[in-house]
């Protein structure tokens, strides 16, 4: 089975555009719930993330994703150090929910695909893009985090010009109906060869 990597920076939409790909029968793996599951669920992830930023990023049992925040996206060693705690318990994951699907291709969604090498399994690669501004006020939105702090998170991630260059496909998700019609267009490409840069 082809495997499509979905990926975007904060605010760009990918989630949106996963959706779009599940409506038209596409089986998504969602890389960002996984390892949000396991903040929550895994000892062993919580032992070492304890060990990382301290006693603070978690009350109780549940992680208190703000302090996580603020530590890692100013820090891109401990983002880093965070993410290879997370990021090979999530591959595992991916390898079993794999072996289940039947699809002429399934899609792993991803924020940090290209930075995790998580491309290298993949027969295609997407990156959604949008607007600086746009990507901003969708995550205003969503997080009720402060401009500051997004601004320190989009800083933080790779930009868009890497992500562009380095993904198959560019879906720019700036209107809805728009990007319906670039999903559609894809997914007719997607279902036949593959053909990569």
């Amino acid at each position: 089975m082809k495997i499509v990597g979905l990926t975007g920076g904060i605010g760009s939409g990918k989630s949106t555009v996963a959706s779009m790909f599940a409506d038209l029968g596409v089986p998504v793996f969602i890389a960002d719930d996984e390892g949000k599951w396991l903040l929550n669920t895994s000892k062993v992830v919580r032992r070492k993330i304890v060990a990382l930023l301290g006693d603070k990023a978690y009350v109780d049992t549940s992680p208190d994703r703000k302090y996580i925040a603020s530590q890692v996206f100013n820090d891109k060693t401990l983002l880093a150090a965070l993410n290879a705690i997370i990021h090979p318990k999530v591959a595992k994951k991916f390898k079993r929910w794999l072996a289940q699907q039947d699809a002429p291709y399934c899609m792993k969604e991803s924020a940090i695909l290209f930075e995790t090498g998580g491309d290298a399994i993949c027969d295609a690669t997407i990156t959604v893009s949008a607007p600086l501004e746009m990507r901003m006020q969708r995550v205003l939105k969503r997080d009720n985090s402060s401009l500051k702090d997004i601004e320190a998170r989009i800083q933080n991630q790779t930009n868009d010009d890497y992500r562009d260059n380095k993904a198959d496909y560019v879906i720019v998700n700036d209107s809805l109906d728009a990007t319906k019609k670039q999903v559609k267009k894809l997914h007719k490409l997607l279902l036949g060869p593959v053909k990569t840069k």
